[in-house]
This record gives structure tokens, sequence and C-alpha cells, in this order.
């Protein structure tokens, strides 16, 4: 499959990186503390902020104090991130300031995961700190494109959480691609099972049709 695009926009967690592991073990811990019984990761929150789903889940009085636990957290785990198959050939392969990464992680979290994977990190990159709204809004997905120059509807999102993808498509960008399972059925161009083989040149997106898990 072809699409012609000007712009790359990555989610970093479950698209370019594996933190998953080292999400669980954090959450897992905050839970025991602010909101007991609660299985994390059965939530369906993937994409949203930490600090979104403090506010869901820890009394209101206590928000501050929580969301700093989570955050102190999640950044002693994160030297566990590691790349997904696929991130590290296909971000190499991009001249600067065609592409960046729009996380909902807060800045620190974000590189820390990015740097642990070992994956370059761009200069217009995007944490859930610099916008007022995290996905599902359209926010972060505004702010990648506006920092590489171009217009939403010039840019392709990859993307692997419903929230993101709602995030992308409220956005307007012209293409989202789905990353993994957990997005079959949600509006996306097509579904991968990874970033590999996945090529861009000369405006060109290439993806190749071995890794594809849903088409149009």
């Amino acid at each position: 499959m072809e699409f012609q695009v000007a712009g790359l926009l990555f989610d970093n967690d479950g698209v370019l990186v594996d933190s998953h592991p080292a999400a669980v073990e954090a959450w897992t811990k905050w839970c025991s503390v602010y909101s007991p019984g609660l299985d994390w990761d059965s939530q369906g929150t993937a994409g949203v902020r930490a600090e979104d789903m403090v506010r869901m889940w820890a009394p209101l009085e206590l928000f501050d104090e929580a969301n700093d636990y989570i955050n102190a957290l999640e950044l002693e785990t994160a030297g566990t991130t590691v790349p997904l198959p696929g991130s590290l050939a296909l971000l190499s392969a991009l001249p600067a300031g065609s592409w960046t990464i729009c996380t909902s992680a807060n800045r620190e979290l974000g590189l820390a995961r990015v740097r642990a994977a070992g994956l370059p990190v761009p200069l217009e990159f995007v944490c859930g700190d610099d916008v007022a709204a995290g996905k599902p809004a359209p926010d972060p997905y505004l702010l990648g494109a506006s920092r590489l120059g171009l217009s939403p509807s010039q840019c392709v999102v990859f993307e692997d959480a419903v929230a993101g993808v709602e995030s992308a498509r409220a956005a307007g960008v012209g293409v989202v691609v789905g990353i993994g399972p957990r997005v079959v059925g949600a509006a996306v161009d097509c579904v991968v099972s990874s970033l590999e083989g996945i090529t861009w040149s000369s405006g060109v997106l290439t993806v190749s049709s071995s890794s594809l898990l849903k088409g149009f």
C-alpha cells in the first residue's frame, strides 16, 4: 500500500517502543495506594495521559500527591523500555524535520523511554505537558503537525490505541496507520503488526503487504 504524505507523526508507547511491562509495574504499585482493587491494564485507557487517569481514579484532594507518585514510579521503570520491531530502522532513515513523536507521557518520562530504547529524539518532540488536552483530544497531533510546518491533512499518524486514533482523526490527519490488533475496527486506513517493512521516500509512504493485519 502507498500513501502520499509530507510528514510522519508517531505515538511512542506501543508504536516505537515497548514500555508496557514497565507501565504495568508502576501502575500496579500506584493502584495499591490510591485505587485498591483497580486493574489498570484492563481499563481501556491506553494512550491517555497519566494525569488524566489520576483524575479519574484518585480522590480529587489527593491529585497532586497521586500524580507526583505515578510520575516517579514510571520514571523509575523507564530504563526497561525496548524498541519495537522496525522502529529504529524507519526513524534512522527519515530526514530531520520530516517526522516527530507525539506521546501522552510527560516530557521527562517520554524522553527517558525513547533514549532507553536507543531511538533518535526529534527536535519537534511533543509530550503530554505541551498540550491543554491530551488524547483523544486533537491537540497532540495538531501540535505535532504544526511543529513540522505542515497541516494535519499532509501527515500520517502511527497509533496503537483507540484514544490516539480518535485524536488523529479529530485533528484531521490525512492517513492513520494502526499498529497491532487493539486498533482493528478503529478509524484507520490500515493496520500492521509493526513498523517493520514500512518506508518513506520522496513523499511516498510504503506499507509492506506482508505486515498488514487489515487493509482497505
